[in-house]
């Protein structure tokens, strides 16, 4: 009896020591929720967070220089007609509140410019709503015009593209409901601890695929998140494609996005090559910038460094 008491005791202490670390090792850090107060004190100001970015995009086999720009607000939203709620005489029946993300490219290619934006409507009660209920995204150049929007419905995504080009014209399909690359952004604002890791399928990002030329589809990836003292970086590598996305965040709330960089293959014929996009912070300021439409208000573009 004693020897197997002994032999106990020293089991412990060996063990113990080990499931500290592994503990330490798992250990998050606690996720404001969306009714807490860290939550509502920043998303709920009655202001959105505007951070620019120094972007170098990757377009016709170069590297194009540029600005991006990440809008996150928090709005109410109709879930059947999937648009903003703006009469409340009703109160907020059918309306759900998401984090709203307005995101932005512009750069020039030689004498022609790009301008880019998507629009990510991501609801914050992730559990009832487990993805984007909406997407839609524009590109703007001298050649033309081409929109993409994806409804997140009952049975699948339903999407819509309109383009200037004759391979693409006006096309309509349906896509399983997986998770999607244009709601990682939001997802990282909301609960990073969600992002999904290891064997993923996943619909790359509309932008993305807008500038490659290639249809949506669902597609097999590896997602895996590493991280360091304060930051964290989440990576989706592509197979088939072989293009990667890797963003980096703050860990602790409210998990400002630091950087991010793509890697493809871009160009046509012989000016193909693999290319990295990249966008790195420049400054990030709270503002209710729907109102800041003067003249006297264009103060607000030089301090985000977008002169």
């Amino acid at each position: 009896m004693k020897f197997i008491v002994n032999t106990f005791l020293i089991l412990c202490v060996v063990m113990c020591p080990v499931l500290s670390c592994r503990n330490a090792e798992t250990k998050t850090t606690a996720r404001p929720q969306p009714n807490g107060k860290e939550f509502s004190d920043y998303w709920y100001q009655g202001k959105a967070e505007l951070t620019s970015y120094g972007l170098e995009q990757a377009r016709y086999g170069e590297i194009h220089k540029g600005n991006a720009v990440l809008i996150f607000v928090t709005e109410d939203f109709l879930t059947s007609q999937q648009v903003k709620l703006e009469d409340y005489s009703k109160g907020k029946a059918g309306a759900a509140p998401v984090l709203k993300l307005n995101f932005t490219k512009n750069f020039n290619t030689g004498i022609y410019p790009y301008t880019m934006m998507k629009s990510v409507f991501t609801p914050i009660d992730l559990e009832n709503f487990p993805h984007a209920l909406k997407i839609t995204s524009a590109v703007l150049e001298w050649c033309g015009q081409v929109f993409t929007q994806i409804n997140n419905r009952h049975d699948g995504y339903h999407v819509k593209v309109f383009s200037y080009f004759e391979k693409e014209a006006d096309t309509e399909y349906s896509l399983d409901k997986v998770f999607l690359e244009d709601e990682i952004w939001t997802r990282i604002r909301l609960a990073p601890e969600l992002l999904p890791v290891g064997e993923i399928n996943i619909i790359p990002g509309t932008m993305a695929s807008r500038l490659r030329h290639t249809k949506l589809a669902v597609e097999a990836a590896q997602a895996a998140i590493r991280s360091n003292a304060d930051t964290a970086i989440y990576t989706v590598n592509y197979k088939d494609s072989g293009r990667t996305l890797s963003i980096q965040f703050k860990k602790d709330f409210p998990h400002e996005i630091r950087s991010w960089e793509e890697t493809y293959k871009d160009g046509f014929g012989e000016n193909a090559k693999i290319l990295t996009t990249k966008a790195v912070r420049k400054n990030s300021v709270m503002l209710d910038y729907w109102n800041k439409h003067a003249v006297a208000d264009s103060v607000y573009r030089k301090e985000l460094g977008l002169n």
